[in-house]
C-alpha cells in the first residue's frame, strides 16, 4: 500500500493564505491537521509571502486559529526582501517603505534609514504588502523609482485569498507603479526558491513537502527549489488549472483538503 504523504517527506512547508486560513478563518481542516503533524513530531514550518506581519504576529494567528505554530516556524518575504536589499544597497542609504511598520521596522533594524517619501531623494524603494495602502503611497514610490531609486519587492503575488474572495495582492499594486514608471522591481519572495531553501535549513529538513494553493508561486517556488509540491484545491488554483498549467507550474500531487496528507489513496500529476 502507498504511504501517506507526511510519511515519504521528512517534513512539510505550508503557504499561508488559501493553505491554513483565508482572512479572519481558519480552512476547515487545517487546525487538525497541523495538531496531527505536532503530535506525531513531524517537523513543519509556514513560508509566506505577506511582508506586512511579523512572525510573532503570524505564530499568534495562527494560535488563535487553533493552529499550533511558533514564530520560529514562520519564514516570511520580508525579510528576504530586506537582506536581498541590503546585498546591493550601502548601510546607512536612505529607503522609502512602500508598506508595512513592521518591514519598517526591519528596514531600520538593517541600517538604512526610512524616508517618508520621495522628496527624500531615497536611494531605493522597498514595496511589500500591507492593505491599507492608496494612491498617494504607490504615487511617492513612483516618484522616487522615476527619480532613480533602486528598487525593490518583497514579493509579486497578483492575489492574496480573503474570507470575501480573492483581493490584490502586493503583485497587482507593484504593477500600479511599473505601469507609471515603465520598470520592475527585484523581488525577495515567492516563486523565486531562496525562503524554501531558507525554510528546509531553518528546520533541518532534506526531502520536505511543499503544500500551497498557488501555482504561479507556491508550486513554482517549491519545483525550483527542488522539493515535492502539493496544490491544495482550497485557494486560488483548481486542480483543472494545475493539469494545464506550464510544467515548472505543474505540482506533484493533488489534495482536495489537508486530510489528504494522512490518507494512503492521494492523486498524483507528475
Amino acid at each position: 500500500m502507498t504511504q501517506p504523504l507526511v510519511q515519504q517527506h521528512d517534513g512539510v512547508l505550508f503557504d499561508l493564505d488559501g493553505v491554513l486560513y483565508a482572512g479572519p478563518s481558519a480552512v476547515p481542516g487545517a487546525p487538525e491537521a497541523v495538531a496531527s503533524l505536532t503530535a506525531q513530531g513531524t517537523p513543519h514550518g509556514f513560508v509566506t509571502n505577506n511582508a506586512s506581519r511579523s512572525a510573532e504576529s503570524v505564530a499568534s494567528h495562527l494560535s488563535e486559529l487553533g493552529i499550533p505554530a511558533s514564530p520560529a516556524q514562520v519564514i516570511g518575504s520580508a525579510p528576504a526582501g530586506v537582506a536581498l536589499m541590503a546585498e546591493q544597497i550601502s548601510a546607512g542609504a536612505r529607503v522609502l517603505v512602500t508598506g508595512s511598520a513592521y518591514l519598517a521596522s526591519l528596514v531600520e533594524a538593517a541600517g538604512f534609514e526610512t524616508v517618508p517619501s520621495a522628496a527624500e531623494n531615497p536611494d531605493a524603494v522597498i514595496q511589500g504588502f500591507e492593505p491599507t495602502l492608496g494612491w498617494a503611497d504607490l504615487a511617492e514610490a513612483a516618484y522616487a523609482v522615476n527619480n532613480g531609486a533602486a528598487w525593490f519587492a518583497t514579493n509579486l503575488d497578483y492575489s492574496v485569498p480573503r474570507d470575501r474572495g480573492i483581493a490584490p495582492g502586493n503583485g497587482a499594486l507593484v504593477q500600479a507603479v511599473s505601469y507609471a514608471t515603465g520598470q520592475s522591481p527585484q523581488a525577495a519572495g515567492k516563486p523565486e526558491p531562496t525562503m524554501f531553501l531558507q525554510a528546509a535549513q531553518t528546520l533541518g529538513l532534506r526531502n520536505p513537502l511543499v503544500v500551497g494553493d498557488r501555482l504561479d508561486t507556491d508550486i513554482l517556488g517549491g519545483n525550483r527549489a527542488g522539493f515535492s509540491t502539493a496544490l491544495v484545491l482550497t485557494g486560488v488554483n483548481s486542480a483543472e488549472d494545475a493539469v494545464h498549467a506550464e510544467h515548472t507550474m505543474q505540482p506533484n500531487w493533488i489534495l482536495r483538503t489537508l486530510e489528504d496528507l494522512f490518507n494512503a489513496e492521494h492523486r498524483g500529476l507528475q
